[in-house]
């Protein structure tokens, strides 16, 4: 009976053996250009800043990938790293206003000061910003900030009234009245409310029981406190009708959008928050962190943040202003960020109409926050 067999791969001929070396040898250099695994960077931050439209374009041109833990106030950012070891997080974007007490805590690394051009910087201020320094040591680099006042639906309030603090005890806001959940911006401007100027921050016994009473007074007029959500969502939809603790960078988001909504600088003066970037205790990416802060103090970095869909902010380098009143004059003239502008940043600093947030001087932290517990539950 005659079988018919398969015929066994082994031994292949000299033709074929050419034959597949050959796509073989084709085919190498695709094999060999296969994209490198990107370095990830984990940061710790207000949401926003690990976004794609912050960070995408320069995730793919670096081969670098953010993984972002979002955090909102600084004590919710100091307890999240007093809870992870050294090493968790390579990059921090902290409020300038505790920069003091990451260093103190031993959360940051020193920097090299001569990687970052601080000669580009808008002002004297924030070359040599409070807090960043220690023992003309480099501990974080200022990379956006914003003006707090009062916010307010056009519709529930004039311009003019708006232009006091005391706008937000007008008898037809009750229960319309919003905080944005965090002591240091409220009691700020409760401070400035009760005409403590430059001292608003450094309050004497008498003084923080003033500022005490003059924020319960207002607390019949409140329908809420609120985080970021609930703070956009409320004025958006006119649940509340004014806010406090906020300013351009909630209403800036809402007012592009069509919403009837605005935050000006009172006549009692306005807060500035200030953004900074600091490398972790112990990270293992400081050369990509350095490269990446670098990045975000040019001109492109610099409009890039300023436009951050999550919430704007001011350009704080001449470049990055330059730019920003190029390429989207709109948004610079909207946000005041042109010369002459009724609320021009710099302007503003350099008339003492604005503060720089800070912590309390003669009280600690968890008083303030004690008494918030307290107001909240009032």
């Amino acid at each position: 009976m005659n079988e018919t067999k398969t015929k066994p791969l082994t031994n292949p001929t000299r033709r074929k053996f050419l034959k597949y070396t050959a796509a073989a040898t084709i085919a190498a250099p695709y094999i060999t250009s296969v994209k490198a695994a990107p370095t990830e960077i984990n940061m710790l931050a207000w949401y926003g800043h690990g976004e794609p439209d912050i960070v995408g374009a320069y995730e793919e041109a670096n081969n670098v990938k953010f993984n972002a833990k979002y955090y909102a106030g600084g004590d919710n950012m100091l307890a999240l790293i007093s809870q992870s070891p050294p090493g968790t997080y390579d990059l921090i974007l902290s409020d300038a206003e505790f920069v003091l007490q990451l260093n103190a805590a031993g959360y940051i690394e020193e920097m090299d000061a001569a990687a970052y051009n601080f000669d580009d910087m808008l002002h004297d201020d924030f070359k040599q910003f409070p807090g960043h320094w220690k023992d003309g040591k480099l501990f974080s680099v200022m990379v956006r900030g914003g003006h707090l006042g009062v916010s307010y639906n056009k519709n529930a309030m004039t311009a003019e009234e708006a232009m006091s603090y005391k706008g937000f005890w007008k008898p037809e806001l009750k229960g319309k009245v919003g905080h944005f959940d965090w002591h240091l911006p409220n009691l700020g401007m409760m401070s400035l409310q009760n005409g403590n100027g430059a001292k608003l921050w450094d309050l004497d016994d008498d003084a923080w029981k003033a500022v005490q009473e003059t924020t319960m007074s207002l607390r019949s007029q409140v329908g809420g406190f609120f985080d970021y959500g609930g703070t956009f969502n409320s004025l958006k939809n006119g649940e509340m009708q004014a806010m406090c603790g906020i300013g351009d960078w909630i209403t800036g988001v809402l007012e592009k959008d069509g919403a009837p909504v605005a935050s000006v600088i009172p006549e009692e003066g306005g807060i500035q928050f200030t953004e900074s970037y600091s490398i972790g205790k112990g990270s293992s990416k400081q050369a990509e962190v350095q490269k990446f802060i670098q990045h975000m103090l040019t001109p492109e970095g610099q409009v890039r943040s300023a436009e951050m869909a999550a919430y704007p902010g001011f350009c704080i380098t001449k470049g990055g202003l330059a730019l920003l009143q190029e390429t989207n004059p709109k948004e610079a003239a909207r946000s005041g960020q042109v010369e002459g502008a009724v609320n021009e940043p710099i302007r503003l600093i350099n008339e003492g109409r604005i503060h720089y947030r800070d912590i309390p001087t003669q009280q600690g932290l968890e008083d303030w926050n004690d008494f918030w517990s307290d107001y909240k539950n009032a």
